[in-house]
């Protein structure tokens, strides 16, 4: 059961209970109370258990994430490095690098 739906109950129950006059108390159904208690105190755990769940799964997925966009970077910059060491302009200045070193 979902605590959400649980905290309603616990709040239907605090309505439906009877005013104690002239105070800002209620009456409340005993067993009812103890009884929604228990089932928060189960609830609770399996909440926290589904959560710690869907963070593990957001952090691998952010991980692959990360991994395939730093593998994007890598080849973008391979190809760029190789269109520029392709370019007429940039064989020339090689070459006349050469020529003026040697």
């Amino acid at each position: 059961m979902d605590i959400l739906h649980l905290v309603d109950r616990l709040e239907e129950l605090f309505n439906e209970s009877k005013p104690i006059w002239f105070t800002h108390s209620v009456v409340v159904d005993e067993d009812r109370m103890l009884d929604l208690i228990d089932q928060m105190r189960i609830t609770i755990p399996d909440e926290i258990k589904k959560a710690q769940q869907l963070l593990a799964q957001r952090d691998r997925v952010l991980a692959q994430a990360q991994e395939e966009a730093n593998r994007t970077i890598a080849l973008a910059r391979e190809k760029s490095e190789k269109l520029v060491d392709k370019d007429p302009t940039t064989l020339a200045a090689q070459v006349r690098a050469e020529q003026i070193v040697n």
